[in-house]
């Protein structure tokens, strides 16, 4: 076995050698036009684990001839950013080119950790890359964000996958010399999930337990010598997208003992709980929804309470609120609406307000006719006016689920428009 991990081996020496992220490294790729420019702004690279953001970030820095500091927010503190900020200020005095701070995981920093990166994004001394896998919306504080481009990178398709295992057994200088077929890929690719460092890892275990010299690689193999080492919850990505998912899964099945299931292997793998908080107010909307809106209420004051109290009586604040949400009638009416309403302006594209409904603050648009005839539906709820532009009057999004609070809503709106929402 050799001592050098798989994907460290491979892992590329130039941004044409990465596989995937065209949008931002291709020719014609946003951050490839940047960098042909010699400018690099402060950047949050924005992706599932193995995508690329550390391999990235470096070969910027490398491309860009940069030194290159890097810091893990897992055990690095204030002390050690200052630390590097200093570094950074002396070499400023004889260089013109100002370093590269590389922070991994920069959403497990503190507000306090990331106020004290501030300053040097603000002066210019350092250029932050921060790598994370959490929105930065919420994980990044305001102030920090604005000074940054965020730039998000995608899951690895299949194809990019079986890219990346061919190239495996055929350029890298230890497996080349093994007779490797890849007779079946797919198990390997499904249990990546996207995960280009993982796949690497999987196929090094797969490949280094067949004792036959001829290593046959099949789905039957890869689930017999892969599985039993990724059965662990990892908090740091093995499994985190996979539990999150069962786990949401379970509340929309409306299944509270597999929910609580699912958040005890969160718990327990030491997972953020204003993530898990956070999933609990996407599904009190998503699944939920009107069906009960007090779903909503709860999962949100659960999100309050556990960024006061945290773990370990977080996890009580979380159950209930699994409960509560698991034992809801579901409906997904709201998340469906949405979406139509958004497919219909891709397609239509801006169309123009009504006259009736536009804004009229001066005397001219008044006489333009604008918001002329427009009632104020407070003063006459008996007459009925389009809302809508003309050319999609008709069109419905808003479909009411079945359940006893949508009922009421779909009795509403077939008796207040009189033939128009026909359910």
């Amino acid at each position: 076995m050799h001592e050098i991990p798989l994907a460290e081996r491979l892992r590329p020496k130039k941004l044409t050698e990465i596989i995937g992220q065209k949008h931002l490294i291709g020719e014609k790729g946003s951050l490839q036009i940047t960098l042909k420019n010699k400018l690099i702004p402060s950047i949050i690279f924005w992706g599932p684990p193995g995508v690329g953001k550390t391999t990235i970030s470096n070969l910027i820095a490398k491309q860009l001839d940069r030194k290159f500091y890097t810091l893990s927010a897992i055990n690095s503190g204030v002390k050690d950013v200052r630390e590097v900020i200093e570094k950074a200020s002396s070499h400023g005095l004889f260089e013109q080119k100002n370093p590269i701070l590389f922070i991994d995981e920069i959403h497990r920093f503190s507000k306090a950790q990331q106020d004290s990166l501030l300053g040097a994004v603000e002066k210019g001394i350092i250029t932050l890359i921060g790598a994370t896998t959490e929105n930065p919306s919420f994980e990044v504080i305001a102030a920090l964000l604005s000074r940054c481009q965020v730039y998000t990178l995608e899951s690895l398709s299949k194809y990019e996958l079986q890219d990346l295992l061919e190239r495996a057994i055929t350029e890298d200088e230890y497996l080349k010399k093994i007779n490797i077929n890849l007779i079946e890929t797919d198990k390997l690719i499904q249990l990546s999930g996207g995960d280009a460092r993982k796949l690497l890892n999987l196929l090094e275990i797969v490949v280094n337990s067949i004792e036959d010299k001829e290593k046959n690689i099949t789905n039957k193999i890869t689930i017999e010598k892969a599985q039993q080492n990724i059965i662990r919850y990892d908090k740091n990505g093995e499994l985190h997208y996979d539990i999150i998912s069962a786990f949401i899964k379970s509340i929309r099945g409306s299944d509270p003992n597999a929910a609580l299931y699912w958040l005890a292997r969160m718990i327990a793998g030491g997972e953020d709980p204003k993530f898990i908080a956070r999933r609990l107010l996407i599904s009190a909307s998503e699944d939920i929804g009107n069906a009960n809106p007090t779903a909503l209420v709860l999962a949100n004051n659960c999100f309050q309470a556990i960024n006061v109290i945290g773990y370990p009586e977080a996890k009580i604040t979380l159950s209930q609120t699994v409960i509560y949400l698991a034992c809801s009638e579901k409906s997904n009416s709201s998340y469906k609406a949405i979406n139509e309403a958004m497919d219909e302006v891709e397609q239509s594209g801006n169309l123009s307000v009504p006259l009736h409904l536009r804004n009229a603050p001066t005397k001219l648009l008044k006489e333009l006719g604008y918001g002329e005839d427009y009632i104020n539906s407070h003063k006459d709820t008996k007459i009925i006016q389009d809302f809508l532009p003309k050319e999609i009057s008709s069109k419905i999004f808003y479909q009411p689920s079945n359940n006893f609070r949508e009922n009421k809503n779909k009795d509403y709106l077939q008796k207040k428009w009189k033939g128009k929402y026909n359910y």
